[in-house]
């Protein structure tokens, strides 16, 4: 039987290596021509708004990958077996 706040611990472990990550590593940066038709194609205001969203994303997306590699490091050598 899982715990039943496991979801929220999932989400929660993920948030907090995506902020972990923004302070460790660094974050993808475009040419000002494929910036410049992002924005076009997506109707944004401006780089700023544009940058917001790229790093957002990225340090989700380290921080789910990051979750997931500790876990199943955890679950790999770490954790209890049980029978």
């Amino acid at each position: 039987m899982t715990h039943p706040l496991e979801s929220l611990m999932v989400a929660g472990g993920i948030l907090l290596l995506a902020f972990l990550s923004c302070l460790l590593l660094p974050a993808p940066v475009l040419a000002l021509s494929l910036a410049q038709n992002i924005i076009a194609t997506f109707h944004l205001q401006d780089l700023g708004q544009l940058y917001t969203i790229i790093f957002c994303a990225w340090f989700l997306f380290l921080g789910a990958l990051e979750y997931l590699v500790i876990r199943f490091v955890w679950r790999r050598w770490f954790s209890i077996e049980r029978s």
